[in-house]
């Protein structure tokens, strides 16, 4: 009965339209134009009930979304439930766990590292900083920041739940590696999670620290009001609760290893933030501003192709991988993304640099990859799905 008081309570949110968060720039009364990477335009009101009605099929609890044209925010909605049970509502301010979206923000920072010289893309981190932990596989010495940032380190996704071949008697919780580094692609937040701390280490920062120093190099300078790599008091009354089939899910802080808390840097999943925040990251990038120009070109030209049985290419189509980024070429021209899944949390975004144009969205459930399919099918080629 409860399960289904709360269904009715968020339809009920969603028919009467909780709208908490207005067009950038825009009287409530205006007509805005949305342009797709396809060049078709979507009025503002078709947008909103393509998204609401979306919402609705879906059971998608709650939602942060916000569209970029032209390197600016032309739509931000905040809409449905922060809590089902207690009929908190979304708002500007609501916080959601970003997933896997954490990569691509602290790919921009590990590059803004390497600017200052803090760390080289390709000297070894092994030379920065052994892992006793590593070392059962030696190999691992020779991965370097650029393979992290590409996933081509050999590294599992995370040992705990990516485990060895039973042939190759791997106790449970131990690392192995998957194969060389540097010779093949393999997606690992585990990989991600040694270049912070190698980071932190040449800051001379502890992984709590490094949040702060995050903010000062990368989050206040490209405009995320809301972004937390650990906890912060301002997440107490403003991280919305995430549901997984329906029902609220428990998990307190996202863990890929059981080491992981609220205040170690978790650059693989642990980014806590909303659409306005990620969207003016998502902008710095397309602007190229943050990096300097030779920067952010070798951050967003293709460094690996992706084998024909890798997930994202199987699923999405894409063919490659650049330093922090899905890489999918389209008649419109290469299509950036990632997408983030942490169970009752999941998110996803796609930009196109030269159109200057993309979206990001955060969902408090695990619907977002169905509906980030719908999502980038009109924002890409302009087509509504039933």
């Amino acid at each position: 009965m409860k399960k289904a008081l709360a269904r009715a309570g968020l339809s009920v949110c969603l028919t009467t339209i909780c709208l908490t968060g207005a067009p950038a720039d825009a009287g409530p009364e205006k007509v805005r134009s949305i342009e797709t990477a396809s060049g078709k335009h979507i009025d503002e009101a078709a947008l909103d009930r393509f998204i609401q009605e979306r919402m609705h099929t879906l059971g998608m609890p709650g939602l942060s979304v916000a569209v970029i044209n032209d390197g600016k925010i032309v739509y931000h909605r905040a809409l449905g439930l922060a809590n089902v049970e207690d009929r908190i509502p979304v708002t500007g301010q609501s916080i959601f766990e970003a997933a896997s979206l954490s990569k691509p923000v602290f790919a921009f920072f590990a590059m803004r590292m390497a600017e200052e010289g803090v760390i080289d893309l390709d000297r070894p981190l092994f030379f920065y900083l052994p892992d006793l932990d590593f070392e059962i596989e030696p190999r691992y010495r020779g991965v370097t920041a650029r393979m992290v940032l590409d996933h081509t380190t050999g590294f599992p996704n995370w040992r705990w739940f990516d485990p060895a071949p039973a042939e190759r008697k791997v106790k449970s919780g131990d690392f192995y590696m998957k194969f060389d580094p540097g010779s093949k692609f393999y997606y690992s937040g585990e990989a991600y999670n040694y270049l912070s701390r190698v980071i932190a280490h040449n800051s001379h920062v502890d992984m709590e620290q490094l949040s702060r120093l995050f903010q000062s190099e990368v989050g206040r300078p490209v405009g995320m009001q809301y972004a937390y790599f650990t906890w912060d008091p301002f997440l107490y009354d403003h991280k919305v609760t995430g549901y997984v089939g329906g029902k609220p899910d428990r998990a307190v802080w996202p863990a890929g290893l059981p080491s992981d808390n609220s205040k170690s840097f978790s650059a693989a999943g642990g980014l806590h933030t909303e659409a306005v925040s990620y969207a003016h990251f998502l902008i710095a990038v397309m602007n190229g501003t943050g990096l300097r120009k030779r920067t952010i070109d070798e951050m967003l030209k293709q460094q690996v192709e992706l084998p024909a049985d890798a997930p994202s290419r199987v699923s999405d189509g894409d063919t490659a991988w650049s330093l922090g980024f899905a890489m999918q070429p389209t008649k419109y021209g290469i299509e950036y993304e990632h997408g983030g899944n942490n169970g009752g949390f999941q998110s996803g975004f796609m930009f196109y640099r030269e159109k200057r144009l993309g979206y990001v969205f955060f969902t408090n459930c695990d619907k977002g990859a169905e509906f980030n399919k719908d999502l980038e099918s009109l924002l890409r080629d302009g087509v509504m799905t039933k």
